[in-house]
């Protein structure tokens, strides 16, 4: 099963640790949360793995090369222009094997108790599925009776993007995205003309009304931010305990 680990990004978050090292490699319990996330991907069962780097990049190269694991890991160098999310999938498809099953994609700075290979399982069907739960946040999918994506809102501005006219809230599922999706090789197909760098949520964005991007709510869903630097502490609680309570 092939996977991809979003670690390229610049962590500005996580200042003053991420002035001397790339995000993933921030420790918890002694060790970098790359090395957390690759290891749970591989029990789940993973086994083709890219990781893509830009901020400090060498040096995320230099510890995977010092610490090799026993599935195939591959690099997606984003040093020279860093892509976003959309993009960084776009640059790294030429790195997968040519098949037609789903990438997982899973952002290097998430911890959680989601069962992925269930996830996984339930995503063969559509062009993508995002993992998605009832956590507070100020930002929103939006998903129809069937759990298909229709929309994205911000509930303290009011902002709503969809490709649908006329969306009516009220009747729509409003569920935060966990940084943890599954994406169809066919989709590479409909990012020709995007521009190098872009999200990969506006992608999705834009293609919902063409394609079957669907919502997998997780009930009672365990999920760190390892964004900020007071969720270190939360982190380690869960890594420990494998609780958030």
């Amino acid at each position: 099963m092939k996977a991809m680990i979003f670690a390229a990004g610049l962590g500005t978050r996580l200042k003053p640790l991420t002035d001397t090292i790339p995000k993933a490699l921030v420790p918890l319990e002694g060790r970098p949360l790359l090395d957390w996330v690759i290891n749970r991907l591989i029990a789940a069962g993973f086994d083709e793995i890219v990781v893509n780097v830009h901020h400090f990049g060498q040096q995320v190269i230099d510890y995977l090369d010092w610490h090799p694991y026993n599935v195939a890991v591959t690099i997606s160098d984003e040093r020279k222009q860093l892509l976003d999310t959309g993009g960084g999938l776009l640059k790294a498809a030429p790195l997968f094997s040519a098949d037609s099953s789903p990438i997982l994609i899973h952002n290097v700075d998430i911890l959680h108790n989601a069962d992925l290979p269930t996830f996984y399982v339930a995503g063969l069907k559509y062009s993508a599925t995002l993992l998605v739960s009832e956590r507070s946040t100020s930002r929103y999918l939006l998903f129809d009776e069937s759990n298909r994506l229709v929309g994205w809102t911000n509930i303290i501005t009011g902002e709503v993007r969809s490709p649908y006219a006329d969306l009516n809230l009220s009747c729509l599922h409003k569920y935060a995205f966990s940084g943890i999706h599954t994406f169809s090789p066919h989709l590479f197909s409909l990012m020709k003309g995007y521009q190098p760098k872009f999200s990969i949520i506006d992608f999705y964005l834009s293609v919902c009304d063409k394609v079957d991007i669907m919502g997998y709510p997780v009930n009672n869903l365990q999920l760190v931010d390892v964004g900020k630097l007071d969720s270190l502490k939360k982190a380690e609680t869960f890594l420990k305990t494998g609780s958030l309570l």
